[in-house]
């Protein structure tokens, strides 16, 4: 069976942070600013329609979702309609699933929606909320939440590598002032490595500005098939590669905290696919739910060595003028995570660097681009690396 180039070629996304709007309000706002960046493209033109969303049920009352956003957006699907859930990566994973969709030739054009409708106005809601991401008979039912599980990451990375908190804290700093350039961001006030040092300590050596907030977002993409992408667009980006691997769901099974072997295999099957290497990237997207989680991504990702994360950040590597300008959008940290949204957002920060149009956060030259996000106790990674042109 042949398989289809596909490509990235429409793209937009709703503010994100704490909005007074709906969970159907964030869909429309995304989905309008996804068909201004195409003018050529009409909801008659999507045959398929996947929705990104992890908790709707928890956190507005609403199931059956996908056909509801499709609703919102204009959308009649003829070939697909479906939810994609998978956690924080679930966003990457609606991509990777409409990419393996068109390139086998079941539809030609995907709308990918994500959305996430996470505030409330008592926070205590929202963390109980997401304990159903854990394991509800052993983990969650112990309280065992995101931060406390990161910070357990964070102290075995420091015992084993040397990693420092001023090194953990020079990823916000990095990733505060990248996110003050992007319209959509929550947060667009650069910090500095004092201000990390005093926001409130969480779960140490995590403090506040250590940790990715509470979002309400939603953004939208429109994959094509390489002979229907000159209709919409002069400006695609190109699926290269893919890659997921994953892991499981226990805590107990966390194999050493520390190292991540699953987002080293998705890693090589996605480089393998593309037929780049770690070297070959120049702009990056990756999921820092907290700032350790960055500085390992590093080493799994093959942009460093083991270990060598903190130094990387440290030495600006991870910067502009570095190796690989890493998270140039803001990330986690500062664009903020509406877990359904989160890898369409990267997918659209990926088009807009490719083609210089990221405004005065711009990756200068860059041809190749890399996204990355996890699930869980980051035993579960999906990798995407896209292209300017076609390969």
């Amino acid at each position: 069976m042949e398989i289809r180039r596909v490509a990235v070629v429409a793209g937009g996304a709703s503010k994100f942070g704490a909005r007074q709007a709906t969970y159907r309000d964030l869909i429309s706002e995304a989905g309008k600013a996804c068909y201004d960046s195409a003018p050529g493209l009409s909801p008659n033109d999507i045959e398929g329609f996947l929705l990104s969303t992890v908790m709707p049920e928890r956190f507005v009352f609403q199931t059956h979702v996908a056909p509801l956003a499709a609703e919102t957006l204009g959308v009649t699907p003829s070939k697909l309609v479906a939810r994609v859930e998978l956690l924080c990566a679930s966003g990457s994973s609606a991509i990777r699933l409409a990419y393996g969709f068109i390139a086998s030739g079941l539809a030609d054009v995907i709308m990918v929606a994500g959305a996430e409708k996470m505030y409330t106005p008592n926070p205590a809601e929202t963390v109980h909320h997401t304990l159903a991401a854990g394991d509800r008979e052993w983990d969650a039912i112990h309280g065992l939440t995101a931060p406390p599980s990161f910070a357990m990451v964070a102290q075995r990375h420091m015992k084993e590598y040397g990693t420092t908190k001023e090194q953990l804290a020079l990823v916000s700093v990095k990733n505060r002032r990248n996110g003050a350039r992007n319209p959509i961001a929550q947060f667009r006030k650069p910090i500095t490595v004092e201000e990390v040092y005093a926001s409130k300590l969480v779960a140490k050596p995590l403090n506040l500005f250590d940790c990715c907030p509470i979002t309400d977002g939603a953004a939208v993409i429109v994959l094509a098939a390489e002979h229907r992408v000159k209709d919409f667009t002069n400006e695609p980006i190109w699926i290269w590669g893919t890659g997921q691997a994953g892991g499981g769901n226990n805590a107990a099974n966390v194999p050493g905290w520390a190292e991540w072997p699953r987002l080293r295999v998705a890693a090589k099957n996605a480089y393998q696919m593309a037929g780049v290497a770690p070297e070959d990237i120049d702009v990056a997207e990756v999921h820092d739910c907290f700032t350790i989680s960055e500085i390992i991504e590093y080493e799994e990702l093959g942009f460093c060595a083991k270990g060598e994360g903190g130094k990387f950040i440290e030495e600006g590597r991870s910067d502009y003028g570095g190796q690989v300008v890493v998270n140039p959008g803001g990330g986690l940290i500062s664009r903020g995570h509406p877990f359904g949204a989160t890898g369409i957002a990267q997918a659209i920060e990926m088009k807009q660097q490719l083609h210089g149009h990221a405004g005065d956060r711009q990756v200068p030259n860059a041809e190749i681009a890399l996204t990355h996000n996890l699930s869980g106790f980051a035993t579960e990674h999906t990798i995407m690396i896209y292209g300017r042109e076609p390969k």
